[in-house]
């Protein structure tokens, strides 16, 4: 089934679905995007999604984007789509068609939905470290950029290595992020994740695990994941994986008790309450 293409407010065949080739979304990734889970139809915390777009948006002086618009195109678009055991919303948000160059054109934002089905992760995750730090004082710090070449080619590294996620430390030699995913570990009993002033993104499924689950944010070593008790990735669509190695070296257990709770307090929480 070909599920339509929300564009600019008007739902289109998958086939007709176009936008300008001097769009600066893919002239020079001047846009910014966010993936929304979402099961048997229904998006999880779409709400908080929708403020991060906007955040980003603000933070590359983008316009703010219309988000009850594009709630609207979200159902729209899922109202059409299979009842998929797990799926993906995709809502990318550029400046619009413009010049051969860095300078923004004057006709206004691209607004783009896509859905489609997701695969379930494995249950646990091998990591490569990659040799590239995030940089947590460049102007795309805390944004979801759609400028996203260096987590697709830290990526292609991590799984020519047997990895299925990458890891990136930043500038101040500490534990940063994955390529689409933040990293929890235990460190003496205790969960840490490491703090948005290391460059990672502020992200959905970090936040709902700080509050649900508990834990503290503090600068990290990246050394540390490679000592870690327990460690374990979230994102929108893995939710709480465990971390089983890190660059071939095996961790105690994974999940250990402080994820394996973690994931039941996440599951629990999250079936009950959609747009929390």
């Amino acid at each position: 089934m070909d599920v339509p293409v929300w564009v600019n407010g008007r739902l289109i065949d998958p086939d007709q679905a176009v936008v300008s080739v001097f769009d600066h979304g893919l002239m020079v990734g001047d846009g910014v995007f966010e993936t929304v889970k979402f099961t048997d139809g229904t998006s999880f915390a779409l709400s908080r999604h929708l403020d991060r777009l906007k955040v980003s948006a603000r933070l590359m002086e983008l316009p703010e984007p219309d988000t009850d618009a594009i709630a609207e195109g979200v159902r729209a678009v899922l109202a059409q789509a299979p009842s998929w055991p797990l799926g993906r919303i995709r809502i990318t948000y550029t400046s619009g068609p413009g010049p051969l160059g860095s300078d923004r054109g004057g006709q206004g934002p691209t607004t783009v939905i896509i859905v489609g089905e997701q695969k379930l992760f494995p249950a646990t995750a091998d990591v490569t470290v990659v040799p590239w730090p995030r940089n947590e004082r460049g102007v795309l710090s805390g944004v979801k950029s759609t400028s996203y070449g260096d987590n697709a080619k830290a990526l292609f590294y991590a799984k020519a290595r047997g990895g299925g996620e990458a890891i990136f430390g930043n500038l101040a030699g500490n534990l940063c992020e994955g390529t689409g995913s933040n990293v929890f570990l235990v460190r003496d009993g205790r969960l840490v994740t490491p703090t948005l002033g290391s460059g990672c993104l502020a992200g959905v499924t970090r936040a709902l695990t700080l509050e649900w689950c508990g834990g503290v944010e503090e600068d990290v070593p990246l050394s540390a994941l490679y000592e870690a008790e327990e460690a374990f990735l979230t994102s929108t669509t893995r939710d709480i994986q465990p971390i089983r190695a890190v660059d071939g070296t095996v961790l105690p257990v994974a999940p250990g008790p402080v994820t394996a709770k973690a994931m039941q307090v996440f599951a629990e929480r999250s079936a009950a309450d959609l747009d929390p």
